[in-house]
C-alpha cells in the first residue's frame, strides 16, 4: 500500500430514481450537490467531509454487479448513518424525513453506548440511521441493561 493513509471517502446508494433520491437527503440533511460529479446516471452530495453517490439502475450493469440487483424491496446488507448536531436535531431530521417520503421504523430513542438515535427508511426502502453522540461511549463492561444479555 501507498505512504497515503486509506480512507473512505464515498458511500453509494443504487436508486431507481437516482435524482429523487438525492433531493430526499439534500432536504432532509442540506447537503449540497456537487453538480460536477453529475452525469445521466449519478448524483453526488457533499455530506460533511464525505461524499454520498446515488446510481442509477443500469450502474448495476457498468459495475458488473447485473446479478445482484434486487427484486423488490431493496435488500437490507447495510445502512448509513448521518451524525446530527443535537438530540432535538435527531427529532427534527426524524419529522423532515417522513414529511418527504420517508418511513419510521424506530421511533427516537437513547441507546445502551450514550446516543440519540432513530431508524429509518428513505423512500426507495434504503435503511438509514439518524444519530446524535451525547457523550463518550459506555465500555461494553459498564453498560447498566446491555441487549446482548437479554
Amino acid at each position: 500500500m501507498s505512504q497515503t493513509p486509506a480512507r473512505l471517502a464515498y458511500v453509494n446508494l443504487f436508486a431507481r430514481d437516482h435524482a429523487a433520491l438525492a433531493r430526499f437527503y439534500q432536504t432532509v440533511f442540506g447537503f449540497a450537490e456537487i453538480a460536477s460529479h453529475r452525469s445521466p446516471i449519478y448524483a453526488c452530495l457533499e455530506a460533511g467531509g464525505m461524499e454520498m453517490g446515488f446510481n442509477a439502475d443500469s450502474s448495476y450493469a457498468l459495475l458488473g454487479l447485473s446479478d445482484r440487483k434486487p427484486d423488490g424491496r431493496a435488500p437490507m446488507r447495510t445502512y448509513v448513518t448521518i451524525e446530527v448536531g443535537t438530540p432535538e436535531s435527531v427529532d427534527e431530521a426524524v419529522a423532515a424525513a417522513v414529511q418527504n417520503g420517508g418511513r419510521l421504523v424506530k421511533a427516537p430513542y437513547d441507546t445502551y453506548y450514550n446516543a440519540r438515535q432513530a431508524v429509518l427508511e428513505d423512500p426507495e426502502g434504503n435503511v438509514f440511521r439518524i444519530n446524535h453522540r451525547k457523550g463518550p461511549r459506555l465500555p461494553a463492561d459498564e453498560v447498566a441493561s446491555p441487549p446482548w444479555k437479554a
